[in-house]
């Protein structure tokens, strides 16, 4: 995942294609939420790797056919559990999190909330645990999605 996330961050546009034994539905998901253009069983058929390898080349975005139901789930089962859990979060962490929606600094949010800076950190920290979310980015990309927030 690090080198995944260090190719992806120095050019986007490098195409990254996972070649793994893993069949885990988490594993796929990490992948693709950190930027994996494709995931590949490496018991596949040598010929339908370097076809799908080919397909990446020119843009498109490759899975092992037999990951296609394990993705389908990963992605329901996190969907629902964020939307779950946005009734754990008290009303001064949902306003936080409308505000790094809206791309605003720990610096901002904290005049806008009078608070102190310290204090949006930990408002930040503990909406990023309860929606199961890495980045202040990936929960401002989710957070503008929502239309009950």
């Amino acid at each position: 995942m690090e080198i995944l996330t260090a190719i992806k961050t120095f050019d986007p546009s490098i195409r990254v294609i996972m070649l793994t034994v893993s069949d885990s539905p988490s594993d796929l998901l990490q992948c693709f939420q950190n930027g994996a253009d494709g995931y590949l069983l490496k018991d596949q058929e040598p010929e339908q790797i370097l076809e799908d390898i080919q397909k990446a080349a020119k843009g498109q975005t490759v899975l092992s056919a037999s990951m296609n139901q394990a993705l389908a789930e990963c992605l329901r089962e996190e969907s629902f559990s964020k939307e779950r859990r946005v009734s754990e979060l008290t009303e001064r962490e949902k306003s936080v999190l409308k505000l790094i929606a809206q791309g605003k600094t720990n610096k901002e949010i904290g005049k806008a909330l009078e608070i102190s800076d310290g204090t949006v950190k930990v408002h930040v920290k503990h909406v990023l645990h309860k929606l199961s979310f890495r980045s202040r980015v990936e929960a401002a990309v989710w957070a503008k999605e929502q239309k009950n927030l």
